[in-house]
């Protein structure tokens, strides 16, 4: 797919960096798949895995955590 924020690039197959933050929590998913622009590095996430990224993000706000980095896991 072309890049929709430098309208320049195509994206490919990647892995990118999600930093989350809500209220006092701040959350870390590395190594997330995503669909990376090989020109200005845009990551775009489907909506499958934003869904379990953020499903995870929500075990973790009820179980307390204040700042955690994780490697993503499907």
């Amino acid at each position: 797919m072309k890049c929709v924020i430098c309208k320049v690039g195509s994206t490919e197959e990647g892995r990118t960096t999600l930093t989350l933050e809500r209220d006092n929590m701040i959350l870390v998913f590395k190594g997330v798949p995503a669909q990376v622009c090989q020109n200005c590095g845009e990551a775009y996430v489907d909506d499958a895995t934003t869904r379990l990224v953020l499903q995870k993000a929500e075990e973790a706000a009820r179980s307390g955590v204040q700042v955690d980095v994780r490697q993503f896991a499907a």
